[in-house]
């Protein structure tokens, strides 16, 4: 299977229950869209791109805070996906938003036409990230930012183990592969910066950012949406007998629950936010 088909297959299974959940990811990793919009000094009027918007955040968001008078544009390779984003748009009626189909290596944009552009969590599973670094800062206009977010280690984001170290108990997964496309690919710092200064880009800086992941919501909903969230995770549930899947899923609301407050769930994690700009002409 080629590399783009692995990744349309892993998250076209997905994209409904990204839509499903949408409000409470949007919540979840708001502090991730804070600081691309930070990195990548966006503001008012700005035309912004969103690569691997999945089902349209950040682009919704950064949507609202450019105004009607800037644009945000927002692709994704799995059709599904913006699809979802597509009816999002038009149930928030922004008019300033548009969706495609598209790849991060193969940008249907013309050259120099993004004040910013960013990708939350995407660039992880790009086949070929410094051909897609290349695009972003072919259509990126001189002098101005991308900024991209990627997972830290794991084991400093119980959001990731504290389900998939129960579940590993149950079916065992092979460690991946060092360039593996996988949600952790980028977590050692220095290897995404390096891409971005190999691909010609300037002013190259990495950041580590802390926050918490906020879920207004009790354990046992988590816990469905965390399962839901994870091709991984529902095929390996659907490998399970009924006693199997019953023993997991108390040991995970067991293990989820040190995160569970009086307000919903509150797991803390870490990100890494790089940075670079686009040089101006000679």
């Amino acid at each position: 299977m080629q590399p783009e088909q692995e990744v349309m297959k892993r998250w076209s299974g997905s994209a409904p229950f990204w839509d499903k959940h949408r409000e409470i990811i949007r919540q979840m990793f708001a502090p991730v869209t804070q600081a691309l919009v930070a990195d990548g000094q966006i503001g008012a009027r700005h035309a912004v791109l969103d690569i691997a918007t999945g089902p349209g955040e950040p682009a919704l968001s950064i949507a609202a805070l450019v105004g009607p008078q800037g644009k945000a544009c927002g692709i994704d390779l799995v059709p599904e996906m913006v699809a979802g984003a597509r009816r999002a748009a038009g149930r928030l009626g922004l008019n300033n938003v548009q969706f495609d189909v598209a790849s991060a290596e193969h940008l249907p944009f013309p050259a120099d036409s993004f004040d910013a552009v960013i990708s939350r969590f995407g660039v992880m599973f790009f086949p070929s990230p410094a051909e897609a670094v290349r695009e972003m800062l072919r259509v990126l206009k001189p002098g101005r930012k991308l900024a991209l977010a990627v997972w830290h280690f794991a084991e400093r984001n119980p959001f990731h183990y504290s389900v998939s170290r129960v579940m590993d108990r149950h079916v065992p997964s092979p460690p991946p592969a060092p360039d593996a496309l996988d949600a952790f690919r980028f977590a050692s710092p220095g290897k995404l910066q390096k891409i971005l200064n190999e691909a010609g880009a300037i002013a190259v800086s990495e950041r580590l950012l802390p926050f918490a992941i906020q879920a207004p919501i009790p354990v046992e909903d988590f816990w469905t949406l965390r399962l839901e969230m994870s091709d991984t995770l529902r095929e390996k549930t659907a490998a399970l007998s009924e006693d199997q899947m019953a023993e997991v899923r108390r040991d995970a609301l067991a293990s989820l629950r040190e995160y569970s407050t009086h307000r919903g769930m509150s797991l803390p994690a870490e990100v890494l936010i790089v940075s670079a700009a686009k040089a101006r002409p000679a």
